[in-house]
């Protein structure tokens, strides 16, 4: 039984120090350094959350811009089922997929160029991402312009005024949040 003592020791020792310690450490240290993004990154509105900036949400309505589509299990952008369609490219069922959104997006989209950004008709790897690139965003101005009856130079200004651009150039592409735009359209024409 010596022999297993400190073998039984060590695994005491390390469950206490990355079971126990590690979590609570970096939990305190998130909570103090970065509080917005450890719970969640919440856009609270009013006083209610009305979602993550980091979780898409499915707006059909055309007088909002519409995020990536979502490959999440039950219902879109379902947090609990997180995963991409596990359909690969040469795969029929996703062609079949890709054009009946490109098909429902075009229809939608009558003034739009008849070339659809590809991240409007393909999911991203987790599901939910609820970002969308500011080119797939322009591509929608005249559908949310017209939806709302407000001029195009104005949903442009908009957009450009949404758009996140990384900290330096190299390390990321622009993106625009699709929650924040349309809050923003909302707040627009707020009476």
């Amino acid at each position: 039984m010596a022999i297993f003592r400190p073998a039984i020791l060590l695994l005491i020792l390390l469950t206490v120090i990355t079971g126990g310690l590690y979590p609570l450490l970096t939990t305190v240290l998130g909570q103090w350094w970065f509080p917005a993004q450890s719970n969640g990154s919440l856009i609270i509105k009013n006083g209610e959350v009305v979602g993550s900036s980091l979780i898409g949400q499915d707006f059909t309505q055309p007088k909002y811009f519409q995020g990536r589509p979502s490959a999440t299990a039950e219902t879109p952008y379902n947090p609990l089922a997180s995963g991409g369609s596990n359909l690969a490219g040469s795969n029929p069922e996703l062609d079949k997929e890709v054009s009946a959104r490109v098909k429902a997006l075009r229809a939608n989209n009558p003034q739009a160029n008849p070339a659809v950004p590809v991240e409007l008709v393909t999911a991203s790897a987790s599901g939910l991402d609820g970002q969308i690139s500011p080119q797939a965003a322009v591509w929608q101005i005249h559908r949310v312009a017209q939806a709302r009856q407000l001029p195009i130079e104005q949903i442009t200004r908009l957009v450009a005024d949404n758009t996140s651009t990384p900290l330096v150039g190299f390390i990321g592409q622009p993106v625009v949040n699709v929650l924040q735009l349309n809050l923003a359209l909302d707040a627009l024409q707020a009476p």
